[in-house]
């Protein structure tokens, strides 16, 4: 029962990167709603807001891929997948984790971290004229989310390995939605 429950709070972990991920895009629409009218009805260019426009952007993409894991709904080659047996499908679940989900998390958010290291010690801001300091807290967000998919795989893996135990219902076991 132990799986079970660390698959819970690892999964609560990837919805609150789920809900997080849902407010930054709301802030997001308030950023480009404002940029349009200041544009469009004051005729005012902001260059700051459209660099945020990106940055929530990224942040929204990156920190919603741990959520989007949790769920099932990342990319999968459906037409085999749907036909298998849950055992089966957990075991494919389980290698993937293990040769490329991990791997790769591991491998950018590692080198991610000096990326954004890097950033914060130069100063780094915006190379245009009334552009965002601190670039690096965008490029920190990079290796976070990495890290952030790599703790929701250890969820996927940890589901995967509790249908295949027989921990979970074979039942609870579900192809992504469509």
């Amino acid at each position: 029962m132990f799986l079970l429950r660390l698959e819970q709070v690892i999964n609560s972990f990837s919805e609150l990167m789920g809900k997080i991920s849902a407010v930054l895009f709301v802030l997001m629409l308030f950023n480009v709603f404002i940029d349009v009218v200041m544009r469009y009805v004051f005729n005012d260019v902001s260059i700051g807001m459209q660099e945020m426009e990106w940055h929530l952007y990224a942040a929204v993409f990156l920190l919603g891929v741990p959520y989007t894991l949790k769920t099932g709904g990342h990319v999968r080659v459906d037409i085999i997948y749907d036909g298998l047996s849950a055992k089966t499908k957990s075991i494919i679940d389980m290698l993937g984790c293990l040769i490329l989900l991990f791997p790769f998390c591991a491998l950018v958010g590692w080198y991610g971290v000096d990326f954004a290291r890097e950033a914060f010690e130069l100063g780094e801001t915006s190379g245009d004229p009334g552009g965002l300091p601190y670039r690096w807290l965008i490029k920190s967000v990079i290796p976070f989310a990495f890290f952030a998919i790599l703790i929701s795989g250890v969820g996927l893996f940890l589901k995967s390995l509790n249908v295949y135990l027989g921990n979970s219902q074979a039942d609870d076991y579900q192809p992504p939605q469509h």
